[in-house]
């Protein structure tokens, strides 16, 4: 088989088919090659956190935009098309709290700041605010905490479900259970991609392969600071005493997020001691040793009812974390090579706004909707890292 397309996008999850549904709307009509199924790596481990709060600007501004989408998903996505849209993405609204410990407090309001210039629905609270908003939590550990009353969560799998279906029916083609083996490039420019299922040929390939996007980069003769990383989570059955909707939380304090999920669930994810380097095959249908233990040993300091609970359910995923832990966005190496790669852990919720962007940084030669350019590939050359002007210490981002 030999095929020709548009733009050649390689991977399939909430990433290229953001990319196909953006391209798809200009016209434009790419094929995405996804080596497994929809939404079969990272995405589909992905614990959908929707909030804006970063301290790096570009990468709040990237969460607002794709925040309009989130909760006008319906408008914005499947608009007047048929039923199998109307799933949308799932989007549920418990409101978003950031934690910082009292260090970071400083560059907490800062950042607060920052995020009110921007215009997003941004507040800094104290203390017993916090304890009004969840009597559940402890709060005798931190001062001040930034409060979102917007955010919360999302399905990674149906909104990349549903992205890709709206592409696909303005002339995409999604290709699943095919591998790319290799690019192709001529006269310093790409000219398609070679499968066990046959080449496809494009003047764009976009590399949107998560936790594999090194190793893709290297078959068009790139090198890329992209390592893979493996993020558990767990499931705990909420006890009495647990609000059923208790706000989505990031606790830099304890080194975790957390987040309600239906059936009377929180879902618990840990920011440190993340293995990095392993292959993005391994195992994922069960956390790492040593996991839960500490999950639930982090979770019972915030929210001390948590003893009562039971462990309902665990898993692991992988995804590529760049050398900075931020995007990569961009051209590089052959003519016609795209990265849309390097999301460290956190691209779910930007994932709108980056396939608008990339959209637009192939088709009209820059970015408008956000300026991507201080996540361009060619960052790492110059040594040139990204970290936001009021930082916070020793966490990912």
């Amino acid at each position: 088989m030999s095929e020709t397309a548009d733009v050649i996008i390689i991977g399939g999850g909430i990433h290229g088919a953001s990319l196909a549904f953006h391209l798809s709307r200009r016209g434009v009509k790419p094929i995405v090659l996804e080596r497994k199924v929809l939404a079969a790596g990272a995405t589909g481990r992905s614990s959908g956190l929707v909030r804006m709060h970063y301290d790096l600007e570009p990468e709040s501004r990237l969460a607002w935009v794709s925040f309009q989408y989130f909760r006008n998903w319906g408008e914005m996505v499947g608009g007047d098309t048929p039923a199998s849209l109307n799933t949308g993405c799932g989007f549920t609204r418990t409101g978003f709290i950031q934690l910082v410990p009292e260090k970071d407090e400083d560059a907490l309001r800062a950042n607060v700041a920052m995020h009110q210039r921007i215009g997003i629905p941004s507040l800094l609270v104290g203390a017993d605010d916090v304890k009004r908003l969840a009597p559940c939590f402890r709060t005798d550990d931190f001062n001040v905490a930034a409060y979102e009353p917007e955010s919360g969560y999302a399905d990674p799998s149906a909104a990349t479900a549903t992205l890709m279906e709206a592409a696909r029916r303005r002339g995409a083609r999604l290709v699943q259970d095919c591998s790319v083996t290799g690019i192709r490039v001529a006269s310093g420019k790409v000219t398609g991609v070679t499968t066990p299922r046959g080449d496809f040929s494009a003047p764009i390939v976009v590399n949107a392969a998560g936790a594999w996007a090194a190793g893709v980069a290297k078959m068009a003769g790139v090198e890329l600071p992209i390592d893979t990383w493996r993020h558990d989570v767990m499931f705990v059955k909420q006890p009495r005493g647990v609000a059923a909707d208790h706000p989505t939380v990031i606790d830099n304090i304890h080194s975790m997020y957390f987040r309600p999920e239906t059936g009377g669930l929180t879902l618990v994810g840990l920011e440190d001691d993340n293995p990095i380097g392993e292959s993005p095959e391994g195992y994922s249908d069960r956390a790492q040793p040593g996991f839960v233990e500490r999950a639930i040993e982090r979770i019972c300091r915030r929210i001390p009812a948590m003893e009562e609970g039971a462990l309902h359910s665990d898993y692991g995923g992988y995804d590529g974390i760049s050398a900075d832990q931020r995007a990569v966005l961009g051209q590089v190496g052959p003519e016609g090579f795209y990265a849309q790669c390097g999301f460290s852990g956190t691209g779910f919720k930007i994932a709108p706004a980056v396939g608008a962007c990339m959209a637009e940084l192939i088709l009209d030669g820059e970015a408008k909707t956000v300026d991507i350019t201080p996540f361009a590939p060619q960052r790492f050359e110059r040594g040139d890292l990204l970290k936001g002007e009021h930082a916070y210490e020793d966490i990912w981002h």
